[in-house]
């Protein structure tokens, strides 16, 4: 990577502040910026830094106005958060090379279709009648079950195990070790105490643009879909149980799970270690803070929730403050 302070401003549609020939190799954050990096200024807390670090670009927002001089050239853009995120995007490209690869360890069944310059490392295997799609890279031992579609331009880290059936989008990362359509777990009681396993026949849809982190396993249903939507975001070691539907643009952070048949509209937040119970309903635009049980439906968009079980996160903080006197 090596660009100018103008090729910079060019590629997000910003302006120069300070000397546009001044060039960068590397990307820093703001605190431990140095000759030769790129950094970004977005949050106000790290205003400070602005004035101390020692990086030759940093990327502001364009109504940003200093108290102190600044020895960096500025960058300046609509948002400086969005700008850095799509010149990381833009570095990323850049770099990935396209070229037909088949690891002489590899396995794909001669049914199998495989698209134009698509990667498959050694000891991967690719099953009967699946289909992958232009530009995809298959790491070293990922495992795709027979009848799976994959999308073009995706990235299947190694040890993703995809198993028979499932549809996968365009632009869709897949991190080590994700299980895409295992069996959800359901079972039905029997009179003698034992547990007799419900087969499931259904699939896993994920549609284009999503990403999920390692670890994560994503159950295939009963019957019909679990399907993620697009723009969706799962963090590493989340649980996405049978029939779920997750709306588009929803992101999800670390060990959360989600029990069967429930339902997350589009546009929620959702944080670390949270507890879905199944067959709800969550609106649009929720919020629902870290460590929080979700025992009922969210019926009103927009709502932040708190606790376990959760409630208004308004309140929640009355609540918490008589719980905090009531200790003492």
């Amino acid at each position: 990577m090596e660009f100018k302070a103008k090729e910079i401003a060019e590629i997000l549609g910003g302006t120069v502040d300070g000397n546009p020939e001044v060039t960068v190799t590397s990307f820093a954050r703001i605190e431990s910026g140095k000759p030769g990096t790129i950094s970004f200024f977005a949050n106000p807390k790290y205003e400070q830094y602005v004035y101390t670090s020692k990086a030759d670009v940093i990327i502001v927002n364009k109504s940003f106005e200093p108290k102190e001089p600044v020895q960096a050239t500025m960058v300046r853009v609509d948002d400086a958060y969005a700008a850095v995120a799509a010149l990381l995007d833009y570095v990323t490209a850049k770099k990935r090379s396209y070229k037909r690869y088949r690891g002489c360890r590899s396995k794909v069944r001669w049914s199998a279709k495989v698209g134009k310059k698509v990667y498959v490392g050694d000891f991967a295997y690719v099953g009967k009648h699946s289909q992958i799609g232009d530009y995809t890279k298959i790491y070293e031992h990922v495992y795709i079950g027979d009848d799976v579609k994959i999308g073009s331009h995706c990235i299947i880290y190694p040890g993703v195990r995809i198993y028979p059936g499932s549809v996968i989008g365009n632009n869709v990362i897949l991190h080590a070790n994700a299980v895409i359509g295992a069996d959800g777990f359901g079972f039905a009681p029997l009179e003698d105490g034992t547990w007799k396993k419900i087969e499931h026949t259904g699939n896993v849809i994920i549609e284009d643009d999503v990403e999920i982190g390692a670890n994560t396993c994503v159950d295939k249903s009963q019957m019909g879909s679990t399907i993620v939507r697009q723009g969706v975001k799962i963090d590493n070691l989340c649980q996405i149980a049978h029939n779920v539907e997750v709306g588009r643009n929803t992101v999800m952070a670390a060990q959360t799970g989600v029990a069967g048949s429930t339902k997350i509209g589009e546009h929620c937040i959702i944080a670390g270690q949270v507890g879905i119970a199944g067959h709800l309903t969550i609106a649009n635009n929720t919020t629902i803070g870290a460590q929080a049980g979700v025992l009922g439906k969210v019926r009103k968009e927009g709502e932040v929730l708190m606790g376990s079980p959760a409630f208004n996160l308004n309140d929640y903080m009355r609540s918490y403050a008589i719980f905090k006197r009531a200790g003492k």
